[in-house]
C-alpha cells in the first residue's frame, strides 16, 4: 500500500508523509520538507521516534535516503517496544501482535503445567489494555529458537492468517550458526519430511514420503569452525531448518536432537530475524527485522 503525501498544513493529520526524489541526508530532507521545523525541532522528533523511513523508525539524523522511498512524520511520539521476560513486543495494531521471543521460551503450553510461555504473557498484555482481549496462535517457534512470532487478536484474523499463509508471507528467514565450514556460499536444499511416533523429523528423497520441503540458505560469515548463514523458508514444517541442515553436514549448534556435538553458544544457534508479510486486514506489506544475536557472532572474532 502506497500513502499519499498529505499536505503540511493539516494539523489534524496522524502524520504526514513526504517522498524521496534524490539522496540526501535525512536531516537535510527533513529541513527542505519543512521550513518551519529547526534542527532542533527534527531532532526532538527523532528522539521521540516520531520519524519513519520506509514505516522504519529511525533516530539518526544522518540516516542516508534514497530515491522512491518514504519518509512519514509521525504526530505522536511512539513508544518503545514493551519487553517482558521473556519476550519483547515489536508491533501491536488492533489485529495482529509481532514479538521478539527470546531462546528459551515455549511459544505455547505443551502441558497444563507450563505457564510461562509466549502467549500467556501476551494473553495478559493485552488484558492490561482491554479486559476482554484476546489472542490467538498463527504459527510457532521451538522452544530454543528466538526470533519473530506473529499471533492474532481475534479468531477472524487468525483464520484469514493461516488459510492464506503463504500467500500473505512475503520472507521468513533465519539466522543460523552451524558446526563446520559450509563451503557453497548458498544453496537450496529440498526434499520430504516425515515425522515418526517419537516426534522425530526425517528427510528423504523419496517423492511423497512425506511432505515435501524447500530451504534456501546464504553464507555470512565462515571459520574454520562454524558457519553462519541465513536461512530463507519456501515452505514452513516442523523442524525444517535443523533436519536440512542436518542433511547437509552442518548441524546448528546445540541441536543435540539432530546431531549437534558443539555448543559455544549455551542454546540452539537458531534465530527468526525476518518477518514480512501483507497485512491480512488492511493488505499493507509490514516487514520486521531483528538483528543476528551477539552470541552467534561471538564465534567468529
Amino acid at each position: 500500500m502506497v500513502n499519499k503525501p498529505e499536505k503540511r498544513n493539516t494539523p489534524r493529520k496522524a502524520e504526514t508523509t513526504f517522498r524521496v526524489a534524490e539522496s540526501a541526508a535525512l536531516m537535510e530532507f527533513l529541513l527542505k520538507q519543512m521550513p518551519h521545523k529547526n534542527r532542533d525541532n527534527i531532532k526532538t522528533l527523532l528522539r521521540d521516534r516520531q520519524v519513519l523511513v520506509d514505516d522504519e523508525i529511525i533516530s539518526q539524523f544522518n540516516h542516508p535516503l534514497r530515491p522512491g522511498q518514504q519518509v512519514t512524520i509521525s504526530r505522536f511520539k511512539i513508544p518503545k517496544p514493551k519487553t517482558y521476560r521473556g519476550i519483547t513486543v515489536v508491533y501491536e495494531d488492533r489485529d495482529l501482535i509481532v514479538i521478539d521471543k527470546h531462546a528459551g521460551v515455549l511459544s505455547v503450553a505443551t502441558d497444563d503445567k507450563e505457564t510461562f510461555t509466549a502467549y500467556s504473557m501476551l494473553r495478559d498484555h493485552v488484558k492490561t489494555k482491554n479486559p476482554g482481549g484476546k489472542i490467538f496462535v498463527v504459527h510457532r517457534l521451538d522452544r530454543e529458537t528466538s526470533g519473530l512470532m506473529m499471533f492474532a487478536k481475534s479468531a477472524k484474523v487468525q483464520k484469514m492468517l493461516q488459510e492464506a499463509w503463504y500467500s500473505v508471507i512475503i520472507e521468513r528467514s533465519y539466522a543460523a550458526l552451524t558446526e563446520g565450514t559450509v563451503k557453497q556460499p548458498e544453496g537450496v536444499i529440498s526434499s520430504w519430511l516425515r515425522e515418526n511416533k517419537a516426534m522425530m523429523v526425517y528427510s528423504s528423497q523419496e517423492p511423497g514420503d512425506g511432505k515435501p520441503a524447500v530451504t534456501r540458505y546464504k553464507t555470512l560469515k565462515t571459520n574454520d569452525r562454524f558457519s553462519l548463514l541465513k536461512v530463507t523458508l519456501e515452505s514452513g514444517r516442523k523442524n525444517q531448518i535443523r533436519v536440512h541442515l542436518s542433511d547437509i553436514g552442518h548441524c546448528i549448534v546445540g541441536d543435540k536432537k539432530y546431531g549437534s556435538t558443539q555448543n559455544p553458544i549455551g542454546r540452539v544457534g537458531l534465530h527468526a530475524m525476518i518477518l514480512a508479510f501483507r497485512h491480512p486486514v488492511t493488505g499493507k506489506e509490514m516487514r520486521f527485522e531483528t538483528p543476528v544475536p551477539r552470541k552467534f557472532l561471538s564465534c567468529f572474532k
